[in-house]
This record gives C-alpha cells, structure tokens and sequence, in this order.
C-alpha cells in the first residue's frame, strides 16, 4: 500500500471491514440490498487469499424492526433487550447472504473487559485466528446485551480499531454513509472539501470530524477519527469510505482512490504494546519534563524519576498509566513499577535516591521501555 490514498492489495493479507449502521439500515429496518453487496465484496477478496474480519453494526436498527419499536428505546435494560432481539436478526441474514457464496460465518461479541484481560485477550486473538484458518469470515459486535459504563468499548469504531491491532490486521477500512472526511458536514454545508488524505491527525482534523454528527450510530465522524488514531500510531492505515458506493471494497483494494486515506507512522508497535495502549484504561497521569520526553520519544529509552514533574490518580503498582509531556499532550502509555504515593514521594530524584527516600527500590525505572507504549511522535522538545 502507499501513502497516496491507493491501496496496493498484494501488501494486505488481512483486513478488517467495519460498516456502520447507516449503511446496513433502512427506513424499515435492516438494508438487505447492502448486507447481500457488502457479503459478495467481502466472499470476492477471501477467494482472492485475503482474511476478512467483519465489524458489523445493525443489531439495533434491526431489533427496533423485528418487535415493532417506532424508535430507540432510552432505558438502558431495553436497548440491551432490543439489541440482543436484532442481534440474533443480525446473525441470521449475514448466514443467509454468505451462503450464497458457500462461507459460513462466526459470531463474535466482546466487551472491553474480554481485551483488557491479557488471558482473554490472547484468547480472543486465538479464536479469530482459528476461524480464518477454517475460512469462516467472523461477525464481530459489541456485547450490547451485557455492557455497563465500566466495560463498554464505546462504539463499533472503536471495536474495530481493537480488533484491528488484536489480529496483526494490515489495514482497517471504515465504511460509512458519506465518502469520507470532509472540511464540514457535507449533508449540510454545499461549500464542503473532501479531505483525501490525512498523514498527521491534528486538532484542525478534530474539528472538522466534530462538526459531523452521526444520524443512527453511537459515534460520527470523531469516533471515526479516535479510531484512525489508534491504529495510525500501531503503523496500521486506515480508509473511510462511502459503505453504498457500488463495489467500494473491490474497488478500494483494486487500486482505486476513493474516501479518506489516514497515513499510518512507519514503525509498527508489538503486538503486547498494542495491548497496553489501546486495550488498558489508564488509572493516572504521569506528566514528565521535555528531556525525559525527548528521551522516551526519539531515544526509546525507560521513563526515570528525574524526569517527572507531576502525577494524577491514586494507583498501584502495575497499573496501566498515561504519559504526558508539560503540554498535556499524550505520549503513551505504560505499566508502572511504583505506585502513585511512590512516584510522587521520588519524582525529580535521580535512581540511586530511591531506596533512601522510599527505604527499598525495586527498580530504577518509573515504567522500563519493554512495558511502554509510546504513541506520541517527536516535536523537537
């Protein structure tokens, strides 16, 4: 693939296709035209040797449908009840669409605490990797039916960015209901500019992703965005595509210039890094002075005591912690071998102070580089 908004498919063994609810639903339910287009795209690139990992939404929309809501409901136990009702609904017509090509497919529901868990997590990656060995195409969802505030995911563009960074995928494509992202809302705005490549995600690219609302999913543009972010700085690209365009995937991975192509960093993360930044919830902020961030940033090396200038939460050793610099610009995330009380009672202090300020010293490093996850890129600090 190139950096050009081209896709080169020789470079891409796996994919994930994540198509929103705008795109598989319809005025009365789920959209049977798209689901039957998106299922023969998808059957064309697997008889081609591409893995396709398929993040679907449309559980909802087809719930509301199948027991005869005229709207989403608000309470929280009803959408649970109707999303498990269109879940099924969901399931049942990807069955039906596959077969007609002689795939057979796979249910996959996940909360955050399924990645959050290292054991889970690998259990997860080696369920999926089963199923592709088998040329089943998995159906991967949210667990809506289960989820509370503290295990949600947030959306299914977020889903798929962490189900991208879980299986090793070559690139994440997004389709959606508009061609991409554009300068402002294009459904409003006639003075609209399709953006057709991002290579740095700024908060110029923030806002124009924040001034497109979606209409029938939980995210929009923004979540678009966070997602393109995460797997942008694993080295992972990503397309956001218009889902009802005819034949877009064939054509994305044909060569074809269509959407917004969001240019991914050169180095790619490990596999266990991608673990600690993106499937971890951090539970404090280190804040450290620019040499430390230089150091971290351009050198790889550990993040030290001396370096700190500030730490936020109450945390122990072990815990999953952001990394900012001085303008509260985040850097990463690692595990640390202090607790909080610890790192503040020994920030600033150089390594061979520790043991006498805190009377023992199981390292010299605050979080060592192999447990850090660095997402940041060097600004010259």
């Amino acid at each position: 693939m190139t950096a050009n908004n081209k896709l080169d498919s020789r470079g891409i063994k796996r994919a994930v296709v994540k198509v929103g609810s705008n795109v598989l639903t319809a005025a009365d339910g789920l959209n049977l035209k798209a689901v039957r287009a998106i299922t023969r795209q998808i059957c064309r690139l697997s008889d081609s040797g591409m893995e396709i990992i398929l993040v679907s939404s449309g559980a909802m929309a087809a719930g509301i449908k199948k027991i005869g809501l005229g709207a989403r409901p608000d309470e929280l136990a009803q959408r649970q009840a109707v999303a498990a009702i269109g879940q099924a609904g969901l399931m049942m017509t990807y069955e039906k669409a596959f077969e007609r090509y002689h795939r057979q497919v796979a249910q996959i529901l996940l909360t955050s605490e399924d990645l959050a868990n290292r054991k889970r997590y690998l259990n997860a990656r080696n369920t999926l990797n089963t199923l592709l060995a088998w040329k089943v195409v998995p159906v991967v969802n949210e667990n809506d039916t289960v989820w509370v505030e503290e295990i949600k995911l947030g959306d299914n563009d977020n889903l798929a960015a962490m189900i991208t960074l879980l299986m090793d995928a070559d690139i994440l494509i997004n389709l959606t209901d508009i061609d991409g992202l554009y300068t402002k809302d294009p459904r409003v705005c006639a003075d609209a500019r399709l953006i057709p490549e991002v290579r740095r995600i700024s908060r110029d690219t923030e806002k124009f992703a924040g001034d497109i609302p979606g209409a029938l999913g939980t995210g929009g543009m923004i979540s678009k965005i966070k997602a393109a972010r995460k797997v942008n700085a694993a080295g992972v690209p990503m397309v956001i595509a218009r889902g009802d365009k005819p034949n877009i995937l064939l054509k994305l991975f044909g060569g074809q210039k269509h959407g917004t192509f969001f240019v991914p960093k050169t180095q790619k993360l490990a596999s266990r890094k991608c673990w600690i930044a993106f499937s971890l919830k951090p539970k404090g902020v280190i804040r450290i002075d620019d040499g430390a961030a230089r150091a971290i940033l351009k050198n790889g090396k550990s993040l030290l005591p001396s370096g700190i200038v500030a730490v936020q939460g109450d945390f122990g050793v072990g815990a999953a912690v952001q990394c900012e610099n001085q303008r509260h610009e985040s850097l990463g995330i690692g595990l640390v071998n202090y607790s909080a009380a610890e790192i503040k009672k020994i920030m600033g202090l150089k390594s061979n102070r520790i043991e006498q300020v805190l009377g023992h010293k199981s390292y010299d490093e605050i979080i060592h580089r192999d447990n850090l996850a660095v997402t940041g890129e060097f600004d010259g600090c």
